[in-house]
């Protein structure tokens, strides 16, 4: 697995053809597609009653979290494989109590779109121009192909998050869209989670190194405590957040009532640089093993 290039739709297409083919007890599938009809893909690891399930680029700058997924989920298969310790844990173990789903790339349009830019051809090209103010330079992109940031989307106090953000058009970063889970990325999110019930929930981002795990009271008691095992694990901070309403993990919060984490990895200016990738992999490798682990 590469390290050293951008990590777009393509490159991921590969990688679980890769892994699939390599580890026969990990299967793959999509949970919907994009505005522009790409599928939006998952990967299963584990056989476990406990249903975990992390997901990462649901907004489109922050693409380098697909890579930290697939890269995780390869060294877990890896170890399950060979029996091996998996960041000072059983792998095995973890296999037999968890079953983890991974949707690595929620935004594959945007991702795209960050990475390499549009030509004319682009079936959204004069709106897209235009909502990024005559530039095709994206690296500040983290909305969708429809310029809808993807996680302010949930029913989950939207209208107040809607008003509060203030941005009631497309364009880069935190328009909300026209309605809650107005957005195909969105709306297959949502469906994936209620079809598969899931127990806990992780959303990966970028940046600032910390973990947030509350939501307007709603959250379970369990939660902080694990939340502030994630942070011992890698040196991040646990942070109970205030006035942020309509994300993924505050839709999951509120709806079940179980455990819901986003994480915020690294430091610098989004897209982060590939430079530091072992650095950033080594505190969210160490994040997401705690992580199946809590479900004891």
């Amino acid at each position: 697995m590469s390290t050293k290039t951008d990590y777009g739709p393509q490159q991921l297409t590969k990688e679980l053809k890769r892994l699939t083919r390599t580890y026969p007890f990990i299967s793959a599938g999509a949970i919907g597609r994009s505005v522009l009809g790409k599928q939006i893909p998952y990967l299963r690891i584990g056989a476990g009653p406990f249903r975990w399930h992390f997901n990462g680029a649901c907004h489109a700058n922050e693409w380098i979290t697909s890579l930290l997924l697939i890269r995780f989920a390869e060294d877990y298969a890896k170890a399950c494989a060979r029996r091996l310790p998996f960041w000072g844990k059983s792998a095995k173990d973890l296999f037999a109590r968890c079953s983890l789903w991974i949707v690595p790339m929620v935004n594959p349009d945007g991702v795209e779109l960050v990475q390499q830019g549009m030509t004319a051809k682009h079936p959204l090209y004069k709106e897209l121009m235009q909502w990024n103010r005559g530039s095709n330079f994206f690296h500040r992109w983290k909305a969708n192909a429809r310029g809808v940031d993807l996680n302010d989307q949930f029913p989950a106090f939207w209208e107040e998050e809607r008003k509060r953000r203030g941005v009631l058009l497309p364009g880069p970063r935190d328009y909300s869209g026209a309605a809650p889970l107005c957005e195909p990325e969105a709306l297959a999110l949502s469906r994936f989670t209620d079809q598969n019930d899931f127990h806990a929930v992780l959303a990966l981002h970028t940046q600032g190194e910390e973990i947030y795990w509350n939501y307007r009271n709603e959250e379970p008691p369990e939660a902080k405590e694990w939340a502030e095992r994630l942070a011992r694990s890698s040196g991040y901070r646990a942070v109970y957040l205030e006035n942020s309403d309509a994300g993924y993990k505050d839709w999951f919060i509120s709806k079940f009532k179980r455990p819901g984490f986003t994480v915020e990895a690294g430091w610098g200016h989004n897209p982060l640089s590939m430079d530091n990738f072992e650095l950033l992999y080594d505190d969210i490798a160490r994040i997401l093993a705690e992580a199946l682990d809590c479900s004891h």
